[in-house]
């Protein structure tokens, strides 16, 4: 399972999750499965994510085995 960050970086950012879904070129609803938990990223959406909020990959997500 894959953990992640996203939702406080994003609140903190002040996006809405439209707004991070146009930022990423994905869906809404991507972004709610990917602050639930229930969606894994690729490698590049991981990338972007970090890029985006000027972050290392492995601080907003975490492997959880």
């Amino acid at each position: 399972m894959i953990r992640n960050k996203v939702p406080d970086l994003r609140r903190e950012s002040g996006l809405t999750q439209e707004e991070l879904a146009r930022r990423l070129n994905v869906t809404r609803q991507t972004i709610i499965s990917l602050e639930k938990n229930r969606y894994t990223p690729s490698l590049e959406m991981a990338f972007k994510v970090a890029a985006l909020f000027a972050k290392e990959v492995e601080e907003i997500f975490e492997y959880i085995p």
